[in-house]
């Protein structure tokens, strides 16, 4: 009686090359160097495609110069009007920081006692809520009108409002991230509710406030822009503006945009740089320990 044919087996080469991913799905992973390249690079190919169309549509197609001014003509306009347009973005950054700053304390400090007492939490939440529906438009006037045509403080005070929802929504959640059994931990070492704040609910909440604070800078830019439309001391960057635009200098009027929207970045970017700098910090020390 014959012994049965053995199974024949797949040779290793054929299984090493079945086991390899498609070569489509390989393509798709790119190094962290052509991420962080191709992270910078396309921003910038897409707005100079943005500038090139917009060019196009003024020069070749003839957009109407008060409806449409090309991006040459907003540059001449930026640089002979520099002076001026680095006074208004002190002006206005000035506002927006003070804003900024005042806002996001008073946010995480709110927050930290609406985390600790039930009840501040439900006396604040509605009070929270209507801040964040208060239109900018129909506040400014009025607080320029209280505190004066010459004071910048209705114009900070907008700013600050605007900073204060966010922060104080995300600080208030970063605060309640914090585990129980971390919290029973700290009462059975017998620590006080200060050394559980320091040691325990502010590191856990960290990432929140900073992403508040994050949010905030850019709200914070726009509300003193805007508070700057309706009266006030002269010589921000939304006042000039409206006086360009009422003028018919529509180019100057475009590149006091532009100083705006710089303004604006650089506010976004300085927050963004704290946020990775004091989130690197832990980890730095966890490295250590």
């Amino acid at each position: 009686m014959s012994a049965p044919a053995a199974t024949p087996t797949t040779p290793a080469p054929a299984a090493a090359r079945s086991a390899r991913p498609p070569r489509s799905s390989r393509s798709r992973h790119l190094s962290p160097r052509a991420e962080t390249t191709l992270r910078i690079v396309a921003p910038i190919a897409v707005g100079l495609i943005v500038l090139g169309t917009w060019q196009f549509l003024v020069s070749v197609v003839g957009v109407s110069d008060y409806l449409l001014p090309s991006p040459a003509s907003i540059i001449e306009e930026f640089i002979a009007y520099w002076p001026s347009i680095a006074q208004a973005m002190l002006i206005t950054g000035t506002n927006a920081l003070v804003g900024l700053v005042v806002g996001s304390i008073l946010g995480i400090l709110l927050a930290a006692v609406a985390a600790r007492w039930r009840a501040i939490d439900q006396m604040s939440a509605p009070v929270v809520a209507s801040l964040a529906v208060v239109p900018i438009v129909a506040l400014a006037p009025v607080l320029n009108s209280m505190f004066g045509a010459d004071s910048q403080f209705g114009r900070q005070a907008i700013a600050a409002l605007a900073s204060f929802v966010p922060v104080f929504i995300n600080t208030l959640r970063g605060f309640r991230q914090t585990a129980p059994v971390h919290r029973d931990l700290m009462k059975a070492y017998a620590a006080s509710s200060g050394q559980v704040l320091r040691t325990l609910t502010l590191p856990t909440a960290r990432p929140f406030i900073l992403t508040g604070i994050r949010i905030a800078s850019s709200l914070a830019v726009i509300s003193a822009l805007v508070a700057e439309y309706f009266g006030g001391p002269r010589g921000g960057l939304g006042g000039l503006i409206s006086t360009s635009a009422a003028s018919s200098a529509y180019a100057r009027a475009w590149a006091y945009v532009l100083a705006s929207i710089a303004l604006g970045l650089l506010f976004y970017l300085a927050t963004l740089l704290l946020e990775r700098l004091l989130q690197r910090r832990p980890a730095n020390e966890r490295r250590r320990s």
